[in-house]
């Protein structure tokens, strides 16, 4: 499975465009920007579609044209542009992949409907947390977020098995989870894990979202249930300037046994060797 990294930061992106704290001076210093998180699959799946990511997929030599399948974690702006709809609909429609699920929670998928024609090749399917549905060749279960729009449940994440076996957590965006949704990934071993770290050290700010701290407790909590194991790799997204600067987020992060992702990066997820 391949990961194409479209985004990798936070909502304001990273660094912040109105910002000159030690993050963003850093950040802006060594040419390192991230946009909204959001990933293409496999050329043909993508998870989240904030504003910045058709131009992200440009940028970094890739196209949409083969997405079929479009997983919406949440409503929110920088995860949900659906204006991108309507772009879509402009293109040729020889160059686009003939159909496009559109598949999120049921409150997300409203506030597409409007950019859609009635006779649109453009479909919507609603999940909740624990449904488990067929993504073209990927499977996906749909998992709880500790997070929320405007009411509890309007926000999931997504576990993704490839066709040859290779199996994500898209886990963004979500704060800590409760000891008993565990037990939904449990004995999971996930080959990828993607997982917001957004808040550094300013957990204070919202409890909707993870930082340094809570990125540990749920990293420990996903490897006490075999979710995570030596094998995993764990990519940090979602990444803000509430962070230390990049080298001291680096060493953090290494000392969690994660680290951070980049915009354009292609993340290669092997299943392992049968």
């Amino acid at each position: 499975m391949d990961v194409v990294l479209l985004g990798t930061g936070a909502a304001d992106g990273w660094p912040n465009a109105f910002c000159r704290c030690a993050g963003c001076s850093d950040a802006a210093r060594r040419g390192e920007f991230r946009g909204q998180t959001a990933a293409l699959v496999d050329d043909a799946l993508m998870i989240d579609c904030g504003p910045e990511a058709p131009g992200s997929a440009v940028r970094h030599g890739r196209t949409l044209a083969g997405v079929a399948h479009l997983l919406v974690t949440h409503g929110h702006p920088d995860h949900l542009a659906p204006q991108a709809l309507l772009s879509r609909s402009w293109a040729e429609p020889e160059g686009t992949a003939g159909g496009l699920e559109v598949i999120g929670p049921a409150d997300a998928l409203d506030q597409c409907r409007p950019w859609v024609a009635p006779d649109s090749d453009v479909r919507f399917r609603p999940v909740a947390a624990g449904d488990r549905i067929a993504a073209g060749d990927h499977d996906v279960r749909v998992l709880p977020a500790r997070h929320r729009v405007f009411s509890d449940g309007d926000a999931v994440l997504y576990d993704v098995t490839g066709p040859d076996g290779a199996r994500v957590l898209w886990a963004c965006d979500t704060g800590p989870w409760p000891d008993d949704w565990f037990g939904a990934v449990r004995g999971a071993r996930f080959d990828a894990v993607f997982l917001e770290e957004t808040l550094g050290d300013r957990e204070e700010i919202s409890r909707w979202h993870l930082g340094l701290a809570r990125f540990g407790r749920m990293l420990r909590g996903l490897r006490d249930v075999g979710a995570v194991t030596d094998r995993t790799g764990v990519v940090a997204v979602h990444l803000g300037h509430h962070n230390p600067p990049i080298d001291e987020l680096a060493r953090r992060l290494d000392l969690l046994g994660a680290r951070a992702g980049h915009d354009g990066e292609v993340v290669r997820v092997e299943a392992p060797s049968r």
